[in-house]
């Protein structure tokens, strides 16, 4: 395993425990971590990247410890992070040579091809000259993996992404991430976006309340999810009493009735459909169960 988390706690001064026991084992390749908001990623990332100290517990990164060897950990890592920022005095080309002198990347003849190499990779080139504050919001996300890829790390994390994007540029942001991982590489996806994880990774990990709710495949996932989704059709007058009753995770309107698809171990008083569930279903699900500190074996 490329990266290996033992026991790691996080408690905050004020008390919050952000982070409760949490235990995994990261391939190299695209790997998601799944959550809603709160639900400790971002916490998890800082660590990660060596921005903050866990409370307890161990991280080893490509046979480094993150506590002993804090400063080999950094030289092996690319970092995105959700709340990204840019100099409004650089041009975009100039941002990511910034970025690349900060890497390390002294000799001016290298550091500029690699430059140019890296903007043509995230189709930014033609928009070399423009201010990187000017950039449109998906532009922005390229340039900031640019940044985070420029120095060819070991590790990569990506936080909340694709956030805001339109579809397109969602789609595209996500065919970039893919194609920079590979067997020597490892891509950490911090997301809440379910179609993040299913469009890209292999493994993943459901964090919720702080804890490690799943670990394993999308497709594992879904597998512990089927039979759990319903399709039911409920009338007018029983729509609001029925959705304070189930987790609905979505609904179309007929004529004086509701075709509704629900999440539940069964479904009493009302003719159920078993539905095949996608990820999303399968996401609702583990956060309605509670399914804590499960792992797959």
């Amino acid at each position: 395993m490329s990266i290996v988390i033992k026991n790691l706690n996080k408690i905050y001064p004020d008390g919050h425990h952000a982070l409760k026991n949490v235990n995994l084992n990261i391939p190299s390749g695209m790997f998601g971590l799944l959550g809603p908001n709160g639900a400790g990623k971002s916490t998890l990332m800082r660590i990660l990247v060596a921005q903050m100290e866990a409370t307890s517990g161990e991280i080893e990164m490509y046979g480094y410890n993150m506590l002993k060897d804090r400063k080999a950990v950094r030289s092996i890592l690319g970092y995105l992070p959700q709340d990204f920022r840019f100099f409004a005095q650089y041009k975009t080309w100039e941002f990511l040579d910034y970025a690349a002198r900060l890497s390390g990347m002294t000799q001016t003849s290298r550091r500029r091809d690699a430059v140019d190499k890296m903007l043509e990779s995230v189709g930014l080139y033609e928009v070399r000259n423009r201010y990187a504050n000017k950039l449109s919001g998906g532009m922005k996300r390229r340039l900031g993996i640019a940044q985070a890829l420029i120095h060819d790390p070991k590790v990569i994390v990506v936080d909340e992404p694709t956030t805001g994007l339109d579809p397109e540029e969602r789609i595209r942001f996500r065919n970039l991430l893919s194609k920079v991982s590979g067997q020597d590489t490892t891509i950490i996806l911090s997301t809440h976006i379910v179609g993040d994880i299913s469009s890209t990774c292999n493994h993943m990990a459901l964090l919720n309340k702080g804890e490690v709710s799943f670990y394993g495949s999308p497709q594992d996932m879904l597998v512990r999810a089927t039979g759990k989704v319903w399709r039911v059709m409920v009338k007018d007058e029983d729509f609001v009493q029925f959705t304070n009753k189930y987790p609905v995770v979505a609904t179309i309107p007929h004529e004086g009735e509701w075709e509704l698809q629900v999440i539940a171990d069964q479904i009493e008083g009302y003719d159920a459909e078993a539905y095949t569930p996608n990820l999303e279903h399968a996401y609702v699900y583990f956060m309605e169960s509670q399914l804590d500190n499960w792992t797959n074996d």
